[in-house]
């Protein structure tokens, strides 16, 4: 029972961690498409 817990204990610290990981990206590559379109439609409506 103790192996059960620790190893489930494991998984969920792992899995928080590349959640973390995983956010920072969709934030950053979000940031990066808003940054795009602002500029596009800046150049379009020069």
């Amino acid at each position: 029972m103790k192996k059960i817990l620790t190893l489930i204990t494991m998984i969920a610290f792992f899995a928080i961690l590349s959640g973390c990981a995983t956010w920072d990206g969709v934030k950053k590559d979000s940031s990066e498409a808003y940054d795009a379109t602002k500029e596009a439609i800046h150049d379009a409506t020069k």
